[in-house]
This record gives structure tokens, C-alpha cells and sequence, in this order.
């Protein structure tokens, strides 16, 4: 008779290449490295999730970087998907060129997004952009056209930097750009604080406000009159966009911002979270990223 040592050996060893397995899966899922932009800027790139998985692109607003979808990287709901995240000029670990003229410019902003994309070999990604990041598809749409891209979610997304889409703080952006310290964190936190109708646990936020003191001045001086070519960009748009606002926006007006979108381009569809801030994505995560890999699928049907 077969020792019980030998009878579970078989099983031991199967268990064993399957962790090895899952251990080398997990490795290749988590990645970090930089591309660099067609004017020489860095971006430091990352990816998780399955690296076999349908890529989604997720650009970040101001004075973010990646860290700003820690709850999606991490999502049950999300991890079948290749998940790229990457810090936006003057932001995070990217690079910081000095002056204004490097983020003035909406079409270096979108090079750098088409950069991305080549580097990653990211087949018919979806983009994924918040405030700041939906005024980055569009100029990547601007400026290459929707062919490479399998759709694109704008998450209380700048359509465009105008009066009746933007709700008024101008306390906020002149001390951002203040050149006293003192005033420009004050300025800075305030911001971040107006992101959030929740605000996010104090050490969530903190490390946020920390993200955002990284954020390069002469970037924040010169993003405030950021060119936005969201006629040309979004409105000649033909892949599925969707609209995901809160309706508690205290930076962009949603109803504003959803009407001139769809005026654009009657084909987008609108989603409204009734209470969310500026940022859905973390205020209700679960939801978000239920939404997204709905989405997600309704892409392949």
C-alpha cells in the first residue's frame, strides 16, 4: 500500500507550481518604468491588474498622480483588466521641465498620453480621465483621433476652461501660484479639500496633500490657461464616451459640463452620482468601478 506521504505528494507538488505560478503572475502584473515624451519630458508609467486583460488608461487631474486611483488598482472588481496609471507632466515622478511654455500647449499633454499608449503596446485601450485628465483625452482625440482607443470615460472632466463650466474660486487659483510658501500650501490643501463632498480619511488625505505639494509651480501657473480643443477632440469622437459626474462638483459644474459635451457630441451618455463631490472614483469607489467594468463590458457585446 501507498505511504499517505506519497499519495499527497502529486496534490503538494501541484499546489506548489500553482503558487509559483500565481507568485510569477503577480510579478509581471506590477510593473514601474518611465517613457519618455516626444519634447524629452519623463513619465513614470505604472501597471497592475492582468497583464493579458483589456487595458484601461488612467489619467489623473491637477495636482494629482497615480496614487489618486489606489482604489481601482485595487478593486476585486477591476483586477481582470490591465491597468495602467501614469503621473502627468510636472506631477508625481514625472518629470518638471522648468517655465511655462511646457504646459501651456494642450498638444504636449496629448503627446505625452499617445507616448504612453505606443510604450505600453496597449491594444484599443479605454481612457479613463479625471478633471484635468478628461481636458488631456480630448486633446489626444484633437490631435490623433479616437483609432488607437476602444472608448473613453471622462470623470467630472474639464470639457472646456470656460466660465460656465468651471465654478469660480479665484482666491484658490491666485494663491496656488503664490510664490510665498505658506500661502501656496494653504491655497493648495483648500483645492484639495474642494475635491470631495466626503472628505477621504485623514491619512488618505494627507497623503494627497503631500501628492499635491510635488505638483511643479510653473506647471500650476501656466495649466490655468491650458489650451482645450474639446470640439475637435470630443466632438468628432466616435467610440462610446461616457460622462460620469457628482452632483455635489464644487469645482466643475456637472449640468454645464454634460450639456456642452453633448452639445459636441450628441452620442455621449451621462451617469450622475447624486451624492459625490469632484471625485466619484474615491467618494464611492464600489460603485465607480462597478460602473467602469460595466462599462468595460459593454464594449464587447
Amino acid at each position: 500500500m501507498q505511504s499517505p506521504s506519497l499519495r499527497t505528494r502529486p496534490i503538494r507538488w501541484v499546489l506548489a507550481v500553482f503558487m509559483l505560478a500565481m507568485s510569477a503572475l503577480a510579478g509581471a502584473a506590477d510593473k514601474h518604468y518611465t517613457v519618455t515624451a516626444p519634447d524629452g519630458v519623463t513619465l513614470a508609467v505604472q501597471e497592475s491588474g492582468n497583464p493579458h486583460g483589456p487595458a484601461i488608461v488612467f489619467i489623473h487631474g491637477l495636482l494629482g498622480s497615480r496614487l489618486n486611483w489606489e482604489q481601482q488598482v485595487g478593486s476585486p472588481q477591476l483586477r481582470g483588466y490591465r491597468l495602467i496609471t501614469y503621473d502627468l507632466r510636472g506631477h508625481g515622478l514625472s518629470g518638471k521641465p522648468a517655465g511655462l511654455e511646457p504646459y501651456r500647449q494642450g498638444r504636449r499633454w496629448a503627446e505625452d498620453l499617445a507616448a504612453v499608449i505606443a510604450a505600453t503596446h496597449a491594444k484599443k485601450p479605454v481612457l479613463v480621465g479625471w478633471s484635468l485628465g478628461g481636458a488631456v483625452i480630448s486633446n489626444y482625440l484633437a490631435a490623433f483621433g479616437d483609432a488607437a482607443i476602444g472608448g473613453a470615460v471622462y470623470v467630472d472632466g474639464v470639457i472646456e476652461l470656460a466660465a460656465g463650466q468651471i465654478t469660480p474660486h479665484p482666491e484658490v487659483y491666485r494663491d496656488v501660484i503664490s510664490p510665498d510658501l505658506k500661502t501656496h500650501l494653504d491655497a493648495e490643501r483648500a483645492f484639495l479639500a474642494l475635491c470631495f463632498r466626503r472628505q477621504p480619511d485623514t491619512a488618505t488625505f494627507e497623503r494627497l496633500l503631500a501628492n499635491a505639494a510635488m505638483a511643479s509651480w510653473d506647471m500650476q501657473t501656466a495649466v490655468q490657461s491650458m489650451s482645450v480643443a474639446a470640439a475637435e477632440g470630443l466632438g468628432r469622437a466616435r467610440v462610446p464616451v461616457l460622462l460620469l459626474y457628482g452632483a455635489q462638483d464644487a469645482l466643475v459644474r456637472p449640468g454645464a459640463a454634460i450639456a456642452r459635451a453633448m452639445a459636441i457630441n450628441p452620442r455621449v451618455r451621462s451617469l450622475v452620482y447624486a451624492d459625490s463631490g469632484h471625485a466619484p472614483f474615491l467618494e464611492e469607489a464600489g460603485r465607480f468601478n462597478g460602473d467602469l467594468a460595466g462599462f468595460m463590458r459593454s464594449l464587447t457585446r
